[in-house]
């Protein structure tokens, strides 16, 4: 009887201490592309408006919480004519639709955080800082779930800027308050 008892308590209590391992796959899209935007500069009397392609390039790598939605941070670099930012933000990736005999899924993408001008090395008594950004975004992603991907993703990239400048003759101060916004078209691979 003793026996029994022991075997039955070992055979309950090793039952009992195998809870089921909940697996959350690491997840990373890595994707290069040109920002394309409209900008204006000049004075009031000779503004000028030039169409400007800038190089971006950003790695986001989280956690799958769910089949559908990924949560983790994103770092990148974003190369304008007058600064070099290194975004760095949090951001979530969801997957919207999937076709059913397909391997194409529609997802949406979402980042926000702080541009830093770490990398940016500017003309003598420049000195150019980050700031808030911002990136909606949609894309394709081809490829069986759980495997490697290729991705397209278009995404609205809002960057703000802040520039202060040598003074010259009069001036007391020479600060300027840069806001790109541009369309991002990129190219790349997720798994």
């Amino acid at each position: 009887m003793k026996q029994l008892v022991c075997f039955l308590l070992l055979l309950g209590g090793s039952a009992w201490a195998q809870k089921p391992v909940i697996k959350r796959p690491f997840v990373n899209y890595t994707e290069v592309g040109g920002l394309f935007g409209r900008v204006a500069f000049g004075n009031n009397t000779a503004e000028v408006v030039e169409n400007r392609l800038s190089f971006t390039a950003q790695t986001f790598n989280g956690v799958q919480l769910t089949s559908q939605l990924a949560v983790g941070g994103t770092v990148g670099i974003d190369w304008y004519k007058a600064a070099l930012l290194m975004p760095v933000s949090a951001g979530i990736r969801f997957d919207l639709a999937k076709h059913p005999r397909k391997n194409v899924r529609v997802f949406t993408s979402a980042d926000a955080g702080y541009g830093f001008a770490w990398l940016h090395k500017g003309s003598t008594g420049y000195d150019t800082k980050g700031g808030l950004m911002l990136s909606p975004g949609i894309g394709l992603k081809m490829g069986r779930p759980g495997n490697t991907a290729f991705i397209m993703s278009v995404s609205y990239k809002r960057q703000e800027a802040d520039v202060q400048k040598p003074l010259s003759g009069n001036d007391i101060r020479r600060d300027e308050h840069r806001v790109y916004n541009r369309i991002a078209f990129r190219l790349g691979v997720s798994f």
